[in-house]
């Protein structure tokens, strides 16, 4: 990396993510791209580039920079993939996704947070970004096979309707756990359909409410 790169990095990015292990350079400039206070209620767009997760309403979160860096990276994209992202939330991973990939589907349980996510993908995407409310869990089957799937939200295990959905060779990035004890892990499927996994970081995400999620109602 040359010198004039690493000096022209807004700060916030090189303290919270150069220094931590984030290196992928497209990665990098997306966030420096992507305004994080465009994704968070105006309450808290003072902290924005804080390296915290922030409330978003509905009892949900947009994650820490450092968290959703860590899980992007570790998907190794590389600009020709088609992308499931689940739990919409505030829209921010979906946008980021859409400076790396060539598309992203992204799903949102809660009506309120899909309709004002669907508003800031629209003003911030870089690519294609497909937006759908429904159940993240279930996947999103008629658009299967996916090279990716990222989720912002814990379940207790990986859903199976993500595992189908996800393509042979693909890569899955998701918490998985209980409500306060859980770990980021990377899947990779198999040829014969099983899942290579490694556990990434201890993290504590909302809960993926679905049917093979949680299971648990969203509160909206």
């Amino acid at each position: 990396m040359t010198e004039s790169r690493r000096t022209s990095r807004p700060r916030w990015i090189v303290r919270q993510l150069v220094r931590r292990g984030i290196h992928d350079e497209r990665l990098l400039s997306a966030f420096a791209e992507v305004p994080r206070e465009a994704f968070v209620p105006a309450e808290h767009r003072r902290r924005a580039l804080v390296d915290a997760p922030i409330p978003i309403g509905c009892r949900q979160t947009v994650s820490q920079p450092f968290v959703i860096a860590l899980s992007l990276q570790t998907l190794a994209l590389r600009g020709h993939e088609r992308v499931l992202d689940v739990g919409t939330g505030s829209g921010y991973q979906a946008v980021l996704l859409s400076h790396l990939v060539r598309e992203v589907y992204t799903i949102e349980i809660l009506q309120r947070l899909y309709t004002n996510a669907r508003l800031a993908i629209q003003r911030h995407a870089g690519g294609a970004v497909h937006t759908r409310c429904g159940d993240g869990s279930l996947g999103w089957p008629e658009e299967a096979p996916f090279d990716a799937i990222v989720a912002g939200a814990y379940a207790p295990k990986p859903p199976a309707s993500l595992v189908a959905q996800l393509a042979t060779g693909g890569r899955m990035v998701l918490p998985i756990g209980s409500e306060n004890s859980q770990a980021l892990y990377r899947f990779g499927k198999q040829k014969d359909g099983t899942l290579s996994k490694a556990v990434l970081e201890r993290v504590l995400f909302v809960p993926l409410v679905g049917m093979e999620g949680t299971g648990t109602l969203p509160q909206d």
